[in-house]
C-alpha cells in the first residue's frame, strides 16, 4: 500500500506539473497553472497520513515506511528547484521568454552551485529524518524500530557523500580549458600577389620569377632610366 501511494505521488507531480505549465504558458491562465502546481504539496500530506495509518493500524514497521519519509524529504528539499529549472524551460519555449541561464561549470561559481545543491540534499535529509523519528516515537517500544533507525542511517550516509562531492569541487575547482592560439599563415608584404591594390590571383606585370635576375631599366635617349 506504501510503495503504491509513492508511485502515485511520485506519478501525480509530474502530471499536476505538466498541467500547471500548460495552464500557465498555453492556455494563458497564469492563476489556474500557479493553483495546480500549488496542489503539489498535497500529495506529499498524503502520503504521510497512509504513512501514519498504516502504522497505526499495526503494521509492523518496514522498509516502505523509510522510503515514504525519504521520498517526502527529498521532495521537500528538491522539488521547488526542479519545478524552477522545469517553469524556466516552459516559459522559453512556450511562452516566448528568454532562455534560461546555464549553471556554471568552472571555477568557484562551480563550487558554489554544487554546494547549493548539497543544502537541498541537507533539508531533504533533516526532513526525512524527522518523519522517521515521529514514526519511531509513534510505534513506541513495543514496536520492532530497527529498520527505521536503519533508514536513519542510510540517509545521513547519503547526505554525507553528497557532501564530499560537492566539496570537493571547491578543494579541486575544475578549470575551465584554455582555446588554443590561432595559427594563421602570414605571407610576406611584398609578395606580388598581395601588393596593396593589386587583384589577387593575377600577376604583376614587373614580377620576376623565381630564380631570376631582374632586368636592367632601359635608358632613354638622354641616358636617364625610361
Amino acid at each position: 500500500m506504501i510503495v503504491t501511494m509513492i508511485v502515485v505521488c511520485e506519478v501525480g507531480f509530474w502530471v499536476l506539473l505538466a498541467a500547471g505549465l500548460t495552464a500557465r504558458y498555453l492556455l494563458r491562465m497564469p492563476k489556474l497553472g500557479m493553483g495546480l502546481l500549488l496542489c503539489e504539496p498535497l500529495l506529499e500530506v498524503l502520503l504521510l497520513v497512509v504513512t501514519a495509518i498504516d502504522l497505526k493500524s499495526g503494521a509492523e514497521p518496514a522498509w516502505r515506511h523509510g522510503l515514504a519519509a525519504i521520498y517526502i524529504g527529498y521532495t521537500v528539499g528538491h522539488g521547488h528547484r526542479t519545478v524552477k529549472w522545469l517553469d524556466g524551460h516552459a516559459a522559453h519555449r512556450l511562452g516566448g521568454g528568454p532562455p534560461p541561464p546555464k549553471p556554471p561549470r568552472y571555477g568557484m561559481a562551480r563550487a558554489r552551485h554544487e554546494g547549493r545543491i548539497w543544502l537541498g540534499t541537507l533539508v531533504a535529509g533533516t526532513v526525512a529524518s524527522a518523519l522517521l523519528l515521529a514514526a519511531v516515537w509513534y510505534v513506541g517500544g513495543d514496536g520492532d524500530t530497527s529498520k527505521l533507525e536503519a533508514s536513519i542511517t542510510g540517509v545521513w550516509r547519503a547526505v554525507g557523500i553528497h557532501g564530499l562531492i560537492a566539496l570537493s569541487y571547491s578543494v579541486w575547482p575544475k578549470k575551465e580549458p584554455e582555446s588554443g592560439p590561432e595559427k594563421t599563415a602570414a605571407l610576406p608584404a611584398r609578395h606580388p600577389e598581395h601588393t596593396p591594390g593589386h587583384p589577387a590571383g593575377t600577376p604583376r606585370e614587373d614580377a620576376v620569377p623565381p630564380g631570376e635576375r631582374p632586368a636592367a631599366p632601359r635608358r632613354g635617349s638622354a641616358g636617364r632610366p625610361s
